[in-house]
């Protein structure tokens, strides 16, 4: 069950509005990385989940996302609010003024309108919680970036918490994947093949214009790995998979002959 209550979570005061910065603040509220999308994954994902007290995170986080929405719309709402009546303010966005009516519309900062496509919903909880995680990593830096760009006091107050509430959901979303004592490289219930799962492709080579180069790191040394140089000018391992069955084949058709 949802209940409104007619206050914002966060109160927000915008001395100074600038119909494109009201623009830009469509990204969270209608793109991809912005609060609507956050609020339906995360309870999309809580109403599949079968974990009870998992469960209860993802609801909790994503009924709060529904607030932020909320502050974000209120944001963009008075930033945007010139576009009503002022000709100049409403050429800092023609389709947010005319098709809008200067209001806000769930579409990002560049138009384009919301769509299911952006969640990541897959069934499986560690993977999800995964997801989550990321989700809240590009929602902080699109705040950070919206600060960097705001003159405005109040709103950038404003962004400041919800850029902080990202970095909150964050450590609970790591909390509840770290509670599940789950090895990170466990995914699912079919096990990956030995050997290859431990190879790594160096399939970009050379010296780039722009001092490129090929690196070497604990991504690629150490450990387990085998570093597999440029396999593409080698057999390339579909090469040597084919070629391995092409062998198998040929002996099959030798049995048959002899017989």
């Amino acid at each position: 069950m949802y209940h409104h209550v007619k206050k914002l979570m966060y109160t927000v005061h915008v001395d100074h509005p600038d119909p494109r910065f009201g623009n830009m603040l469509l990204e969270q509220f209608g793109g991809a990385n912005g609060e609507l999308a956050a609020a339906m994954q995360y309870s999309i994902q809580g109403l599949n989940c079968e974990d009870p007290e998992r469960k209860d995170l993802l609801m909790d986080i994503g009924t709060e996302e529904l607030s932020h929405l909320e502050i974000v719309g209120a944001l963009a709402r008075l930033h945007l609010k010139p576009m009503k009546k002022d000709r100049e303010a409403a050429e800092a966005d023609p389709m947010v003024a005319i098709a809008g009516g200067g209001g806000v519309t769930l579409c990002n900062s560049m138009g384009n309108a919301w769509t299911a496509d952006y969640l990541k919903v897959t069934g499986e909880l560690d993977v999800d919680l995964r997801s989550n995680i990321a989700a809240e990593a590009r929602a902080k830096i699109v705040y950070e970036r919206l600060i960097n760009l705001c003159d405005d006091s109040g709103t950038k107050d404003a962004l400041q918490f919800l850029m902080t509430r990202e970095i909150t959901h964050m450590k609970a979303f790591m909390a509840a994947l770290e509670s599940m004592g789950k090895d990170p490289l466990s995914i699912g219930k079919i096990p990956p093949t030995p050997g290859i799962v431990d190879e790594f492709y160096n399939d970009s080579t050379g010296e780039g214009e722009d001092g490129e180069i090929d690196a070497r790191g604990p991504w690629n040394r150490g450990g387990e790995w085998k570093f597999v140089e440029a396999p593409a000018f080698g057999d390339g391992v579909k090469a040597t998979v084919h070629k391995s069955r092409g062998s198998a084949n040929s002996d099959s058709a030798k049995k048959r002959t002899s017989k």
